[in-house]
């Protein structure tokens, strides 16, 4: 019998893979086969036929396994493929997974693998694992698809940059403004989208997103339009600061504590900061998802009819999930200002939102455990890609577009219920004696 759908199946596979080379042949044409190069009177176009030969039979092949995975794929199955085990037994067994990664990223720093590339890539993941955690909060569990949340970590970023350079403040008294300004402007947007659902609400949520990207550039008298904002404080240590030659009257952090000086300590300090921001926020949203919050938030993301009947009020339940999404996403824009130093309009296009929103869909929508896989995946695909030049992203986007098809729900996909009618271990209605069911009654 597999072997007469695979017979029936083929002819078919064969011929949309061959369209789809044709179509490949002619988009790679003028994209790889043409290349502009100086020449002895002007520039000459190099033909490269070979490598768009190579292309399109790439396609030819990658295509004909789809066609034919696919024809398997309809056949059903007789239990749940080995994603879905792990995603389950990843979901059970969540806390112990979680205690063995806080302790890898506690000693990641001091392995011998370890140095100032890999701990600077490993404050990049930690600073998407922080923003997938905050969206989370509106996309996996309110439901709310959310396109502009860059917005926040925009505003989180310039919050801190404005306050640290004209009034002088520290990271540590910017650090509660930033987030309070950022759910702010979550309030702000979450008023107008109330009566929003699915893509209308996308685009709302883009379009604000954009404004806000639009007004940090055009704004330069408060924002300093295009050339950004430099000068940006860096934390201390307590009031240690992390400079070769302090200034008079202050003391350093190598001279406190009576060690070499080396530009690491700078960057471990931050890992280590972005670190304790991420835990943070990942204690709050799995405490609160627990609460009756959390739980009127996956009850809108279920079926919002259903959570009016219930009583569950929709508007507060959208504007709280906004308020602290927001939130956490300006407690990181603050940490990235005061990484970086500086801060501009072009940190914070709508192609960050969609790589921290494809982060949270990646992972699996109100997993947090995977949001940090996706963040790893996503930020260390490019890194790991550098020697392909020109074709690395080609290759990142080919990466995520196989993924989203093996596994559309995300890598680890798994909803469990926050409330069980009848926990594990406990009695059930058949259990119960009659005499306790009349006396409950």
């Amino acid at each position: 019998m597999p072997s007469a759908v695979s017979k029936q199946a083929l002819p078919a596979a064969l011929k949309d893979a061959a369209i789809a080379a044709i179509v490949a042949f002619i988009l790679f044409l003028p994209i790889i086969g043409m290349q502009l190069q100086p020449g002895s009177g002007g520039l000459d176009v190099n033909f490269r036929l070979p490598l768009v030969l190579i292309g399109a039979a790439i396609v030819f092949v990658g295509r004909l396994l789809l066609g034919l995975l696919g024809s398997r794929r309809r056949a059903p199955r007789a239990g749940p493929s080995i994603m879905e085990r792990v995603a389950a037994g990843v979901a059970a067994n969540g806390r112990w997974l979680g205690l063995v990664g806080i302790l890898f990223a506690l000693t990641m720093p001091f392995m011998p693998f370890s140095n100032r590339y890999v701990v600077d890539v490993g404050t990049t993941v930690l600073i998407y694992v922080m923003l997938g955690w905050g969206l989370n909060i509106v996309v996996g569990l309110a439901g709310l698809l959310d396109l502009g949340y860059v917005a926040f970590y925009a505003v989180g970023a310039y919050s801190f940059a404005l306050l640290g350079t004209t009034a002088g403040m520290g990271f540590w008294y910017c650090l509660p403004l930033a987030g309070l300004l950022a759910a702010m402007f979550g309030l702000l947007l979450g008023f107008p989208v109330l009566r929003l659902r699915g893509d209308y609400l996308a685009i709302v949520t883009l379009g604000f997103g954009e404004i806000i990207r639009i007004v940090l550039l055009n704004w330069t008298n408060v924002t300093n339009g295009p050339n950004g904002i430099s000068g940006i404080p860096r934390p201390s240590f307590f009031g240690l600061d992390f400079a070769r030659s302090p200034e008079p009257g202050t003391t350093a952090f190598h001279q406190y504590f009576g060690i070499p000086y080396s530009g690491e300590q700078r960057v471990i300090y931050l890992y280590f900061l972005i670190l304790l921001l991420a835990l943070i926020t990942n204690f709050f949203v799995i405490r609160i998802r627990r609460l009756p919050i959390g739980r009127a938030w996956e009850a809108l993301r279920e079926d919002e009819i259903a959570c009016k009947a219930l009583g569950i009020n929709p508007t507060n339940t959208k504007l709280t999930a906004f308020a602290l999404g927001a939130m956490f996403g300006g407690f990181a824009g603050a940490f990235f200002a005061t990484r970086q130093g500086f801060v501009s309009p072009e940190s914070f296009t709508f192609i960050e939102s969609a790589i921290i929103l494809a982060i949270v869909v990646l992972g699996g929508m109100g997993s947090q455990i995977g949001v940090v896989l996706a963040a790893i995946i996503i930020v260390l695909l490019p890194e790991l890609g550098r020697d392909f030049a020109q074709y690395r992203m080609l290759i990142f986007g080919a990466a995520m577009v196989g993924i989203m098809i093996w596994r559309p729900r995300g890598l680890l996909a798994h909803r469990s219920p926050t409330v069980l009618l009848h926990p594990k271990g406990g009695p059930r209605p058949a259990d119960v004696p009659p005499s306790v069911k009349e006396a409950g009654a």
